[in-house]
């Protein structure tokens, strides 16, 4: 049995390394997927148990969240927002700080795929249409939405999942972090800003890019809904994942809208990554592998309970096989505040080090493509592999002064 759960293991995280498995039509969602089917096909775990594995209040908080943004999206929130930043009179690196600010600030509060999913198609079409090279933007864009979504529990996966199970303050966390989240905002725009010098112009080209049309009433339902969550989870007492699906409830109650639009844009991708993992881990845990894990690391000399080796191997695993996965293999047995802290901003500023490293690069990067703006791993890793070092750096000093 402890063979099975091995090999198990062993292909999935393959699979999030490599981001697909050689050779199948299966990405990491699938290979989370097959292997917990494999455990409970094959006896090592039944049903009942794969269930039990599942943080069922940290999936309750993504998809009652993932139902605002589809609530704001649908409403033309964030068509609006884009237009609205490039219609204004601005000089380009002006331009970009503005863009940068807002995606941050956006993927704070949201969340950082949906951010860059509704923006970039909108930004490509408007700097385009000014005559300014969009690669920058682009770029600028998706830094700027890592940054940003660490900045509270809920701009990102992995901070949800570190939130809920570590139990942390929603507002004591963020005013542990917001002085990193602002240095490393700073650090990113004056990196993209001098790896574009000289490069912000471009051919005027004129683009019809399609988006929802701004409707108040929706986009103010939308909102209301979020401030709801947000002045629960900073001063109520009430489980965040109640709150989140509450509001979810009450925006599916809607004459005009369909629920059918609203849920489509919910990520079941996502949704369905993390029952994987969750039940490959637990099985992970529970066969003792994840203590030769955790023994096999010490013995090279790292100790894990130190929070700079902590900070430095979240940030390097972050980048092996995506955050998520890198934070669901750590996250047991450093569930305490200050180790959680660590993880949840050195997992999210890694992800900026790479193309790959975070799903938000890679959703800005398909989305320009789709429109004829290449942002490849060159492009990105010229100005993101310094930014990030840095951040890093600055992050972690202040994080474990």
């Amino acid at each position: 049995m402890r063979s099975i759960v091995l090999v198990t293991f062993l292909v999935v995280y393959a699979a999030m390394i490599l981001g697909r498995l050689p050779g199948l039509a299966l990405d990491r969602t699938g290979a989370a997927v097959l292997g917990a089917l494999v455990l409970v096909a094959t006896g090592t775990m039944d049903v009942t148990q794969a269930w039990a594995a599942a943080d069922v209040p940290t999936l309750a908080l993504l998809f009652g969240l993932m139902v605002i943004s589809a609530q704001l999206r649908l409403g033309g929130f964030y068509t609006a927002v884009s237009r609205a930043l490039i219609a204004a009179a601005a000089t380009p690196a002006a331009l970009l700080a503005r863009i940068m600010a807002a995606s941050a600030v956006l993927s704070a509060i949201l969340a950082n795929d949906i951010v860059c999913l509704a923006m970039t198609p909108i930004l490509v079409e408007a700097t385009l249409a000014r005559g300014l090279n969009p690669v920058p933007y682009c770029l600028g864009l998706a830094l700027a939405a890592n940054i940003g979504s660490a900045a509270t529990l809920i701009g990102n996966p992995q901070n949800m999942l570190i939130g809920q199970v570590a139990r942390l303050s929603f507002g004591g966390y963020m005013l542990d972090v917001w002085p990193c989240v602002a240095a490393s905002l700073v650090i990113a725009y004056a990196g993209t800003v001098w790896g574009f010098r000289g490069r912000f112009a471009g051919p005027t080209i004129r683009l019809a890019v399609p988006g929802p049309d701004y409707c108040v009433w929706q986009t103010g339902k939308g909102l209301f809904a979020l401030a709801c969550c947000m002045v629960v989870f900073v001063w109520g007492g009430l489980p965040r994942e109640n709150v989140a699906l509450g509001c979810a409830a009450v925006l599916l109650l809607s004459r005009r809208m369909a629920s059918r639009d609203t849920l489509a844009l919910v990520d079941w991708q996502l949704l369905l990554l993390f029952l994987g993992l969750f039940v490959v881990n637990r099985e992970v845990a529970a066969v003792g592998l994840l203590d030769d894990l955790y023994r096999g690391v010490a013995s090279l000399g790292f100790d894990l309970g130190r929070p700079a080796v902590l900070f430095g191997l979240t940030a390097v695993l972050s980048n092996i096989v995506s955050n998520v996965p890198a934070v669901m293999l750590l996250l047991p047995g450093h569930s305490d505040p200050q180790s959680a802290t660590v993880l949840a901003l050195s997992s999210t500023l890694a992800g900026n080090l790479l193309l790959p490293g975070s799903i938000a690069n890679l959703i800005v990067a398909d989305q320009a493509a789709l429109l004829g703006v290449t942002l490849g791993f060159r492009q990105h890793a010229r100005v993101a592999v310094p930014v990030t070092v840095a951040t890093l750096v600055v992050s972690g000093v202040w994080l474990l002064r």
